[in-house]
């Protein structure tokens, strides 16, 4: 067998994973990410020439790093023939084939996850059989991609077609590798995603829920998923017309005075504190968005905030650290709009006497012992509609809807915001307290703390 290397590259925050195929001193990069400019480098340092990339799709939930690559290396950009790139690249159709190395990389149409979804086998050279498929959004492990992001009048259409690809993929060898985009953690998966990055094909053949199902159940469970985020319907259009090049990291965010933070917010910046949620809770600029410096960062931006909007950053210590951070994952789903961050944080806010604002932050026993007496409360539940357990008599409305759903909460009583765990109750109390509803966020414990049958009928 010839010899070759597969390199994973995991981007935890968006469940994604970008894969490098080598073979001798050549490569192919695989769906990359925009911050692909390390791995650039690590190649560089080895002699290895990227001489492809390689687009599964067009992707739906992140910024591809495709024309990143070719910028930096002078690779060809190769993706499905369907996709309608407004950019130069080599369009590649069912059994196109690319060399890298000793090694055929074949293309194989899987329609179902996009319309223009194509799949990619390997092969060794003089090899019939391939070693390895990189299957992008149509077969994950332990689940399948989701057919609902190009509208719902496609759905069903594109549902059929998933069907058929996975059953496609599923005749191939028993022992091809099977490599996926999506995984654990990615909004692009219509069900559970294992934790597993990679799996055979014999692996799933035998275990995947989504090959043991006639295809009219098949399709009625493409239905009805979780929503996603919503700046997802920005993406499409953007990796279609070819994201901005820019050509390295970042230099960092700018520091910015209280008296320029003023003057942007005035003109329609908004302010995301980055702060641990109590912080948030205790003292914060007016109209600020509360958001954990975490995985989840960006993908809660991307739910709340307007695509597009200009953003002044409230950042946790150490500084520089967390605007490297903040600032990569915003601009991976592309957040470009960042003029800098507070410099000295709402310390120096305050010390030059101007407004804040605060709210109560509780844990959920707290809340659940006033349900139990009776009390007047208005609990907000902001989870997602298929997470598991009701908490009876809340006000349901998950956290990407809320910001046009805010003038729905009555104001006859203190509202509580629920989530599963706090950290979306506390973005949701923001939102709220930023539309000068009193809340209470529950940023400790939460639904499953609730749903004590003593609670039920008594939470108003």
């Amino acid at each position: 067998m010839d010899e070759y290397e597969i390199g994973i590259v995991t981007t935890a925050p968006l469940g994604d994973t970008s894969y490098l195929l080598v073979s001798g001193d050549e490569a192919a990069l695989v769906d990359p990410q925009r911050d692909c400019w390390g791995l650039l480098a690590d190649c560089a340092a080895r002699g290895v020439r990227v001489r492809y990339v390689l687009e599964t799709h067009v992707h739906n939930d992140y910024v591809s790093g495709a024309l990143e690559v070719q910028a930096a290396t002078g690779a060809t950009v190769a993706g499905p023939a369907r996709a309608a790139y407004a950019f130069d690249h080599l369009p590649m159709a069912e059994d196109d084939e690319i060399v890298v190395g000793d090694l055929r990389v074949r293309a194989m149409e899987t329609p179902g996850h996009t319309a223009e979804h194509t799949s990619y086998l390997v092969f060794g050279d003089a090899q019939l059989a391939p070693q390895a498929v990189f299957s992008g959004g149509s077969l994950l492990v332990g689940s399948s991609g989701r057919t609902d992001l190009s509208g719902e009048q496609r759905t069903e259409s594109l549902a059929h077609a998933q069907f058929r690809s996975l059953r496609r993929l599923a005749l191939l060898p028993d022992g091809t590798l099977v490599l996926p985009t999506h995984g654990a953690g990615s909004s692009c998966s219509a069900g559970p995603a294992s934790a597993d990055r990679t799996t055979t094909v014999g692996a799933e053949r035998r275990t995947n829920p989504a090959l043991a199902v006639d295809e009219e159940k098949f399709v009625s469970e493409r239905f009805g998923l979780p929503p996603y985020p919503a700046y997802y319907r920005h993406m499409a259009s953007l990796n279609r017309a070819g994201p901005t090049v820019l050509g390295g990291p970042p230099h960092g965010s700018r520091p910015l005075t209280p008296t320029t933070v003023d003057r942007l917010t005035r003109g329609g910046a908004l302010v995301v504190d980055a702060r641990e949620r109590r912080a948030f809770a205790a003292a914060h600029l007016p109209g600020s968005l509360c958001d954990e410096l975490d995985d989840s960062f960006a993908g809660q931006v991307g739910q709340v905030v307007p695509f597009g909007t200009p953003l002044v950053l409230v950042l946790p210590e150490p500084v520089a650290d967390a605007a490297a951070e903040a600032v990569i994952q915003l601009l991976r789903i592309g957040y470009e709009r960042i003029e800098g961050y507070l410099d000295g944080g709402i310390e120096r806010w305050q010390a030059e006497g101007r407004p804040i604002r605060s709210f109560r932050a509780a844990d959920a026993h707290e809340l659940l012992s006033l349900l139990v007496r009776d009390a007047r409360v208005r609990v907000l539940d902001v989870r997602a509609p298929t997470e598991p357990g009701t908490i009876p008599g809340a006000l349901a409305i998950p956290l990407g809807e809320l910001p046009r759903r805010l003038a729905e909460i009555p104001r006859d009583r203190d509202v509580w915001t629920v989530c599963g765990r706090g950290r979306r109750a506390a973005v949701a109390a923001s939102l709220l307290d930023r539309a000068g509803i009193p809340v209470t966020a529950v940023v400790r414990g939460g639904a499953r703390d609730l749903t004590n049958p003593t609670t039920e009928g008594r939470t108003g």
